[in-house]
């Protein structure tokens, strides 16, 4: 490979397992088997400040897009005895990372020596509903694998050189983010992010046609959908949806059939009246749109 092949960037979702004390096991959030977003980036010393800062953004910008907030970095150095690779190329690495982060304002805490045998990291650690802190996000230094493997590049000069290799993972376990993420929210997720969003609730089963039609045309605007045509009264159907944290019920009966409207209420039990179909799919699309809650 040339210099301006670099930099070069390879990423898999990969199946990872570990032999974990059974005492240890701790639902969703720490398994014996889940699935890692890994991604391995190969580049020059040029070009590592860039690399690094780029993937710490993309990480805190995939954080804050699902609404977290409160995110705090470990910047891991050089263990102070079995380690790999030259003084030099720890200084550097560990300097873009240090710059990385001041660069981002990100608070940080040193974590002198926690550094792996191969290499420095930023470890990003983000607390649960309980206030503990969980490690997810992972940017990793490897200066093993380049040797082990005989990575070479060749310089602008025309000498072979050994590339910085940086393994990331930016959610870490999915497992554990989802974890994290039903914890956080309580299951009120929301609404862009809800598997339902809307769910049509007729009165009775005459309504149920209307219901349908309702379903059709809400899907038609992009919104997930579906419909309680069980045999459960009225009552019982908006409770249930109430539990499944449903953020939108639509109630329809004889009034809102005749006059192509819905009734609408929320998970918060709060009831915002009639309205129009195509009036309520522009309100829900401009929240979706806006990432509000509801």
């Amino acid at each position: 490979r040339s210099y301006r092949d670099l930099p070069l960037r390879w990423a898999e979702l990969g199946t990872v397992y570990r032999y974990e004390r059974s005492g240890v096991l701790h639902g969703l959030m720490r398994v014996r088997g889940f699935t890692q977003d890994d991604a391995h980036i190969f580049c020059t010393p040029e070009q590592i400040e860039g690399e690094i800062l780029r993937v710490l953004r993309f990480s805190l910008y995939m954080w804050r897009s699902f609404g977290f907030e409160d995110i705090h970095a470990y910047l891991a150095t050089r263990p102070p005895e079995k380690s790999v690779g030259e003084q030099a190329r720890w200084d550097q690495a560990t300097d873009s990372l240090r710059k990385a982060l001041e660069e981002e304002r990100m608070p940080y805490d040193i974590d002198e020596g926690g550094g792996a045998f191969y290499g420095p990291k930023i470890d990003l650690k983000i607390r649960d509903a309980l206030g503990r802190e969980w490690q997810m996000t992972t940017i990793q230094f490897d200066f093993n694998m380049s040797e082990r493997f005989g990575m070479e590049y060749v310089a602008e000069d025309g000498t072979p050189r050994r590339p910085y290799m940086v393994h990331r993972a930016l959610l870490g376990s999915l497992e554990r983010f989802f974890g994290l993420l039903i914890e956080h929210y309580g299951g009120a997720f929301p609404v862009w992010l809800h598997p339902t969003q809307v769910r049509v609730i007729p009165i009775a089963d005459r309504h149920a046609p209307y219901a349908r039609q309702v379903e059709t045309e809400l899907r038609q605007a992009g919104l997930r959908v579906d419909v309680d045509a069980s045999s459960d009264r009225l009552n019982a159907k908006i409770r249930n949806a109430q539990l499944l944290k449903i953020p939108y019920m639509l109630v329809v009966g004889d009034r809102e059939a005749e006059g192509h409207q819905v009734s609408v209420r929320l998970r918060t039990e709060e009831n915002l009246g009639s309205m129009t179909v195509d009036d309520f799919a522009a309100r829900v699309q401009q929240v979706i749109a806006e990432k509000k809650g509801l």
